[in-house]
């Protein structure tokens, strides 16, 4: 999707309604959504591919331009003119979002484009070898049922890794998956529990429960202020959060899931994957926008915090 950014300032409520009127200082255009994760994969340093479905209109064009600038290949991203290229438009003043407008289509993709899309996916597997494979789940109508099972099975029988952000709709999708993504309140929601007491041994206890549902190998469930916590075969840990100046939090899941899969896929190290991908979510929460991490930032940083 396209985060558009409206800059600006007030200096009077409008005459016209109970309403600030704000005089636009700049415009900006930014990846978000799963491109957002791409591009913190990019900055992580790993060669991106971003597959996906997008409209044949102006965000597209602005979109693929985005794409191009920062090296993130859209060889395989999937165009239909039916559909709308989700547009996000924050305005914001003083450093504060004031109001957020969304233009989208959700609806689930036609089994036709379903067809098309799973064949891109089994295309780039086949002709680029990916060590792993990020589904980013927004609830926008790619992601169907029978896209993410098939792309599973492909995934498998190429011994890709596999990492998930999910969302309600398709929660229990992700069959077998190798790490499954989730905030608390996603967790909470599709395993209708209240939770009311965040610790590690409540939290294994979730993991149980999903671990039942989906035979994944490492649950990895963020915390908000508390942190992060992952379970896997034989090791759990609930990682605090270190302590920041939180400016926006606004695409730190992106950076989380990113950073998570690349640590992940080359380790298979859970616990440095939770460590790092920790980190990496609050220091983009230090800034203003949706913003992709500084690599060199985050290595001095994990130097610092994660214990050898």
């Amino acid at each position: 999707m396209l985060d558009a950014y409206l800059w600006g300032h007030v200096e009077r409520i409008s005459p016209e309604a109970p309403v600030p009127i704000v005089t636009l200082d700049k415009k900006e255009n930014r990846l978000g959504g799963a491109a957002n994760v791409a591009l913190n994969a990019k900055a992580l340093g790993s060669k991106v591919f971003i597959l996906t479905v997008l409209g044949q209109d102006d965000a597209a064009k602005e979109m693929l331009s985005l794409l191009d600038q920062l090296q993130i290949s859209a060889d395989y991203i999937v165009k239909d003119k039916n559909r709308i290229t989700t547009t996000k438009t924050r305005i914001i003043s003083r450093n504060q979002q004031m109001l957020r407008l969304d233009d989208e289509i959700t609806d689930d993709l036609h089994k036709e484009l379903e067809d098309l899309f799973i064949q891109n996916v089994e295309s780039f597997i086949v002709k680029e070898k990916p060590q792993v494979i990020i589904f980013e789940d927004y609830n926008k109508g790619v992601l169907t049922s029978r896209v993410i099972s098939a792309v599973i099975e492909i995934c498998k029988w190429y011994h890709v890794v596999m990492t998930v952000d999910p969302k309600k709709k398709n929660f229990f999708s992700y069959q077998g998956v190798d790490v499954f993504k989730p905030n608390l309140k996603e967790v909470k929601e599709a395993l209708h529990t209240s939770l009311d007491i965040v610790d590690q041994n409540h939290l294994q206890d979730i993991h149980s429960l999903l671990k039942d549902k989906l035979s994944h190998n490492v649950s990895f469930i963020t915390l908000s202020e508390k942190g992060v916590f992952y379970q896997d075969m034989q090791h759990s840990a609930m990682i605090p959060t270190h302590v920041r100046s939180i400016a926006d939090v606004s695409g730190a899941g992106d950076t989380v899931i990113a950073t998570a899969s690349l640590v992940y896929a080359l380790t298979k190290d859970a616990a440095l994957m939770a460590g790092i991908a920790n980190i990496a979510g609050g220091l983009v929460c230090e800034e203003v926008g949706t913003v992709s991490i500084n690599k060199d930032r985050l290595l001095q940083e994990c130097k610092m915090l994660i214990n050898n």
